[in-house]
């Protein structure tokens, strides 16, 4: 800024004092503050008269301000301030901040807070889809090994603005250089670095500092500072100075090559190379080398860089900081090699020259554990078609891959070399290694560590696979093997054995119990297992068991020709106690597999069963079933009487939910009617009070519910629903009483007798059919009489004149 544009600057802070606050940072422009609040800048300096709330409020003020200190002394002294009075306020500044610094209320952190200055270029948003269109080529193609790292957004190699000054930081114009002086001298400086490179403080001449690095800087500032403050910096003298970076400026770098969005990139001063490459989407995966990539500073290459250091070993050698006026170039690609198959890492992998197919194997990872190691198959592109090779062990380590190679890693055959099997009755079956313990059948059994005691000695099986690879099966007698009364067997590659079991050669022994025990089940058979052992482990009898009762069903497992009769089984009764005793005879009666124990019930032995009778008896409830014989009527005895509002013709009665119609009063007069039904357990009988309403339901002008009368007749209560409808069936009508039972209309002749109708009775009068057919009235009745006259008489003239014809 030019002196003309400070004087124009201060000149409209004069006129707008409280805007010096929200644009002048620097701690010398509490000079300013103080002349607009005490009057003026021709008035003497008023310092003295601010309080120290005054000055903390105007040092968190100045801290978004764009001049320099220097031009902030200069806009003070053209407006009358001497070095006396700007001397002053450093005094007063410095005495404000310890006590600040002391008392917590002011953190001197704020001074040297880092920022960015300036615009920063981003990354676009859509660049992830950018990406996926250059690689619209690839997709059945292995990914290109490095290509992820520029493509997602959590690594974006952004430089940290809070680490400490790096001591190589070369300062530049915008910077901004923080200059502390502590001890005996208390000041602290905020310098911009102007466009010609140069720095200025108090009343010195300029500092060019531009091109420096910070420590250079440093020295240079403090040897002019010495000027001011003597002694500064020297052993004894009391008085110390230091310069750190404040706020960083931009710096331009261009991006050219094979990169996926060249160009010219605004980027911080601390930015890196590898920031650069993820700004511009690294390098084109088709077409850019991930191993050759230049920093080129002042038309000279300073560093060559090879990503794959840093992904394959987090070396970060080559992410140099970078400097205005940079240009990094993406070279094009030499040699790409893809690597497929039982590989850790498949991919396509750039090769310098000098690499061998051994280094690509480490860039992809090494072979898989199931990979098949012994040889690669490799195809390459000759000038005129595609070969195949076969690259084996030895040779990784010296061949050399050639641009287009693609390498294919298969997997270990499903298969065993040396392993043989045993199975069955032995004592730890399992696969074994055929070699120099383990070689005939004998040996095999040895070391599985024998028989076992259920083994079936007669016969034994070894399966072989021939040449064809189909199984063969080669019976021996194991038991004279390992008597050695027989040659013992010669073992092959997968030859497996298989040592049968009895258990194996028959059916599961069990034996089974049911009836009046607590928990009848099937178990394995035991030797010597009686019939008092499966009862027990049965629970024991439940309380209506017969235990005089018990039958044992065997199978007949002998020769039955000399049996007489027809017996399938063989029946055995036992008589035992609720003690588990048996006659001692029986005691030693013991079980065969197969066995079938009963065990019986008492004849009158049942759980209690219920019945409901509910409604309007003396005693309401559940009632228990006496006996097998007990009917309706013999229950209705038990209830006590019923009450005086009961209505017996009303009495419901039913059966697992379902009513059935029943006369209870016929009942109570006759128990030998019909109706007196049996008992069953869940039956339910309800005894309602007196219904006083009647419902007429059907083919009726006015579906209603109305009041019981004495004396009205059926058609009386049709007549209070207000008649039949059109297609009333007035001859199906009928009724429901309120116990259930039915009663429909009857016709003698040219009579009908209607059911009688008693409280709580519906009455139903069916539908008939929905026709549009009407009756005809007299005159059309003679009209058709006459027509019906008429064709009849012709008909009979023609007949007869007919018959005279011919």
């Amino acid at each position: 800024m030019n002196r003309s544009r400070t004087q124009s600057y201060w000149f409209t802070l004069r006129d707008s004092p409280f805007l010096l606050f929200r644009q002048l940072p620097a701690l010398s422009f509490f000079f300013l503050l103080v002349a607009v609040t005490a009057g003026f800048a021709q008035q003497p300096s008023r310092a003295d008269q601010l309080n120290d709330e005054q000055i903390i409020e105007f040092y968190q003020r100045a801290q978004s301000s764009g001049l320099t200190e220097m031009q902030i002394e200069q806009a003070a002294m053209s407006q009358g301030y001497t070095l006396t009075d700007i001397a002053k306020m450093r005094q007063r500044m410095a005495k404000i901040r310890q006590q600040s610094n002391r008392s917590g209320q002011i953190s001197g952190d704020t001074l040297t807070n880092r920022s960015q200055q300036g615009t920063l270029s981003q990354r676009p948003y859509a660049l992830g889809d950018s990406l996926n269109l250059l690689r619209r080529d690839t997709i059945r193609r292995p990914s290109i090994f490095g290509a992820a790292l520029f493509q997602g957004t959590s690594l974006t190699f952004e430089p940290n603005l809070r680490i400490a000054t790096p001591r190589n930081y070369v300062v530049g114009p915008d910077d901004e250089l923080v200059v502390e002086i502590y001890g005996n001298s208390t000041e602290s400086f905020r310098l911009r670095v102007s466009p010609e490179g140069s720095v200025r403080m108090l009343n010195l001449a300029p500092i060019f500092v531009s091109g420096l690095t910070i420590e250079q800087a440093e020295q240079r500032i403090v040897g002019r500072l010495r000027q001011a403050f003597q002694g500064l910096n020297r052993p004894n003298s009391g008085t110390y100075a230091s310069v750190t970076l404040g706020n960083i400026r931009s710096i331009r770098v261009t991006m050219v090559g094979e990169v996926v969005m060249p160009g010219t990139y605004t980027l911080s001063s601390l930015s890196t190379a590898f920031n650069a490459l993820y700004l511009a989407g690294g390098p084109n995966p088709e077409t850019g080398s991930f191993r050759d990539i230049q920093v080129i500073r002042n038309n000279r290459v300073i560093r060559t860089i090879d990503l794959y250091d840093y992904l394959l070993r987090a070396d970060k050698k080559d992410d140099i900081r970078l400097l205005d006026q940079d240009v990094i170039r993406v070279n094009d690609y030499g040699v790409r090699v893809e690597m497929v198959g039982q590989v850790k890492r498949p991919a396509i992998y750039e090769v310098k020259p000098g690499e061998t197919l051994k280094n690509v194997l480490s860039f992809a990872g090494g072979f898989t554990d199931r990979a098949y190691t012994f040889s690669i198959t490799l195809r390459r592109n000759t000038p005129r078609e595609l070969r195949i090779s076969t690259i084996t062990q030895e040779q990784i380590a010296t061949f050399i891959p050639q641009s287009g190679d693609k390498y294919t890693t298969g997997e270990i055959l499903n298969r065993y070399e040396n392993r043989i099997q045993i199975s069955g009755a032995v004592m730890r079956p399992g696969d074994y290694a055929l070699g120099d313990e383990i070689t005939s059948v004998r040996s095999l059994i040895s070391r599985a560590e024998g028989l076992r005691k259920d083994a079936f000695l007669n016969r034994a099986v070894l399966y072989r696979e021939r040449e064809n690879t189909d199984l063969e099966a080669i019976p021996f007698d194991v038991g004279r093997l390992m008597r050695n009364e027989t040659e013992d067997i010669p073992l092959a590659r997968q030859d497996s054995v298989h040592i049968y079991s009895v258990r194996d050669l028959r059916e599961p022994y069990y034996v089974s119990i049911e009836g009046a025990v607590n928990r009848p089940d099937t178990i394995p058979y035991v030797t010597n297992l009686t019939v008092t052992d499966l009862i027990a482990l049965s629970g024991g009898f439940q309380e209506g068991a017969t235990p005089t009762r018990i039958e044992v069903a065997r199978r007949i497992r002998e020769d039955t020709t000399k049996m007489t009769g027809g017996e399938t089984v063989q029946v055995f009764q036992f008589s035992i106690d609720r003690s588990l005793n048996l006659q001692p005879a029986d005691a030693r009666f013991p079980l065969k597999p197969f066995d079938v124990v009963y065990v019986r019930t008492s004849p009158r032995y049942e759980l209690q069963r219920n019945v409901a009778v509910l409604g309007e008896v003396m005693h309401p409830g559940n009632y228990a079933i006496e006996s097998r014989s007990e009917r309706i009527s013999d229950v209705l005895r038990r209830v006590g009487g019923l009450k005086a509002g009961a209505f017996l013709p009303g009495a419901r009665f039913s059966r697992r939910g379902i009513p059935i119609a029943t006369d209870l009063g016929a009942i109570l007069e006759d128990p030998g009617v019909s109706g007196n039904l049996l008992l069953e357990v869940g039956d339910s009988l309800i005894i309602p009070k007196r219904p006083e309403t009647v419902s007429i339901q059907g083919a009726v002008l006015n579906p209603s519910t109305v009041s019981f009368t004495e004396g009205f007749h059926f058609k009386d209560y049709v007549t209070q629903a207000g008649g039949y409808t059109d297609n009333a069936r007035q001859k199906r009508a009928y009724v429901i009483y309120a116990n259930g039972l039915k009663d429909r209309t009857k016709r003698f002749l040219f009579f009908r007798k209607y059911p009688k109708i008693e409280p709580g009775s519906r009455v139903i009068v069916p539908f008939g059919p929905l026709t549009d057919d009407r009756r005809l009235t007299a005159g059309e009745r003679i009209g058709l009489i006459s027509v019906i006259g008429t064709m009849t008489v012709t008909l009979t003239t023609v007949i007869v004149n007919l018959v005279r014809l011919f």
